[in-house]
């Protein structure tokens, strides 16, 4: 069996999916005859095949074998913000608060605070606030601020530790793999996204919804949805 591996991008966001397994049939052929086909003489090429081996049972039908889904390596999943970098619960603090106060202005001078103005899109935008107010299924941008809110309150993971890329993301299912997710994780993604939403996501194998990445440094670096 082999497995086929495909990528996908949508609206800005990168994903990976494994297909069903290609079904394979084995059909037995029989050896080209040599020339003196007929004479009773055995091809030198199949001489040295062990006498004893059995011969092949053509009637036999092949029967498929269970193969294991590819199970991929899990980053660890935190949920105790105490254990964060006194810089990167600094940021959290700020934009959950400022999520919860229902003042989009106030996230704004969040984001004008960071050191640089954190990917709210994956095209050109003007105003970072008017956009999310645009983005926003109420049009004043507070269904956006609660979708902040709960995803800093989802598990998280620290990825690519000791690199230039080592970030904080939130929530954990933006770095784990869907189908993988145990009953109890799926009710926390379940907090965040419809069941809709998810087999959308787990056809494409990678999460499509919002998450927040922060530097070791605080720095904001995202808070995007797509890939």
């Amino acid at each position: 069996m082999q497995w086929l591996a495909a990528t996908v991008c949508i609206c800005g966001i990168s994903t990976t999916a494994l297909s069903a397994p290609v079904k394979t049939d084995t059909i037995l052929l029989s050896p080209p005859l040599a020339d003196n086909a007929g004479t009773g003489k055995v091809p030198a090429d199949l001489g040295a095949m062990n006498a004893d081996s059995p011969a092949p049972d053509a009637n036999r039908e092949d029967e498929e074998q269970p193969v294991a889904e590819t199970q991929v390596a899990t980053p660890e999943v935190l949920y105790d913000v105490d254990q964060l970098p006194k810089p990167v619960a600094r940021m959290r603090a700020q934009l959950r608060e400022a999520a919860l106060s229902g003042d989009m202005e106030r996230l704004r001078m969040v984001l004008e605070g960071n050191e640089l103005m954190p990917t709210l899109s994956l095209t050109k935008i003007d105003d970072p606030i008017q956009f999310l107010r645009d983005s926003s299924g109420d049009g004043d941008g507070l269904e956006i601020l609660a979708i902040l809110a709960d995803t800093l309150d989802a598990g998280f993971v620290h990825v690519d530790q000791g690199t230039a890329q080592e970030m904080f993301v939130w929530p954990y299912f933006a770095r784990y793999p869907l189908h993988q997710l145990s009953p109890e994780q799926k009710v926390e993604l379940y907090r965040l996204v419809t069941a809709g939403d998810f087999a959308e996501m787990e056809s494409y194998g990678v999460w499509l919804f919002y998450r927040i990445g922060i530097g070791p440094d605080g720095t904001m670096h995202y808070f995007v949805a797509g890939e």
